[in-house]
């Protein structure tokens, strides 16, 4: 197993860490910087930016199992720059693919005003970036028929873990307190994504899954139980509707759902180690008390 991850930033990271366990892998960034971190990690990284390059197509000549871990442009036409890249190459430069897996979001699910959402649950978000990552997908899942390789979309909620949480927020005095009535998030721990990565992966599962946790909880909930961990008073609340705030960050708030993750434990057997923020927001807190 070779897998080549697309964009291994904060969530590829972790997938290639973990994929390491089975095989090798190949990580691209776009700048040296970023492929002297993943050095640091012991993963191998090839640069990869607008135009692509000899080392990388040898490592895409070899992979066994591609990940994309990069966004499309947020406004219309839609451009994915990794898809508009691979579609240059002839079908040869794939021979070793087994398994293409997108990391997509639950943002294309849209509003549904807080009821339960799960992969049958119509796309209907009418944010812009939203609507260009669906069409992403579906320019994904037909690059996988043309190649004859299943492809996995994994729409991830809220992404959090190491070096980015509440817990985090609360000891710098970075976070603040945005309170919508009704107002909840689901949220998915980094390393439970990668788990799920690898596990669809590992099956070369073919379809559409939710990777996020079992709580969908209003936001500061989460804050305030991360000050409470810490020993520090939360945030003073703010009205959204009044609240300073930029228009990207009001616009995350304009959507309000609840995403079931059951099919991800029935398809790939799936056993989420944070079902919830208070699991993972504690194990945070212990590690860095133990760390001091």
């Amino acid at each position: 197993m070779h897998t080549l991850i697309l964009g291994a930033g904060y969530s590829g990271k972790r997938i290639a860490r973990l994929a390491m366990q089975c095989g090798s892998v190949t990580g691209t960034r776009r700048e040296q910087s970023g492929i002297d971190e993943l050095a640091s990690l012991g993963i191998e990284g090839v640069q990869l930016n607008s135009k692509l390059n000899d080392e990388f197509i040898t490592q895409l000549s070899k992979a066994t199992h591609l990940i994309v871990s990069v966004a499309p442009n947020r406004e219309a036409p839609l451009h994915d720059p990794m898809l508009s890249l691979l579609q240059t190459l002839p079908a040869t430069a794939f021979s070793h693919l087994k398994w293409v897996g997108y990391l997509s979001t639950i943002g294309v699910y849209g509003d549904y005003q807080g009821r339960w959402v799960d992969e049958d649950s119509q796309c209907v978000s009418t944010q812009s970036r939203s609507i260009m990552r669906r069409e992403a997908e579906i320019a994904w899942q037909l690059f996988g028929e043309k190649l004859g390789v299943p492809v996995a979309v994994l729409r991830l909620s809220g992404i959090y873990g190491p070096g980015r949480n509440a817990v985090r927020d609360a000891l710098i005095g970075k976070a603040r307190i945005l309170v919508k009535p009704h107002q909840v998030f689901n949220r998915i721990h980094v390393e439970d994504l990668a788990h799920a990565t690898l596990l669809a992966a590992k099956q070369h599962f073919a379809g559409v899954l939710n990777i996020t946790d079992d709580n969908p909880a209003p936001p500061q909930h989460v804050v305030q139980y991360a000050h409470a961990l810490v020993g520090k008073n939360a945030p003073q609340a703010i009205d959204f509707y009044t609240a300073d705030i930029t228009p990207m960050a009001r616009s995350f708030y304009s959507e309000n759902k609840r995403v079931l993750n059951t099919a991800s434990k029935r398809m790939l057997g799936m056993h989420y180690r944070y079902p919830n923020y208070r699991v993972a927001l504690s194990e945070i807190w212990r590690e860095h008390s133990e760390g001091l």
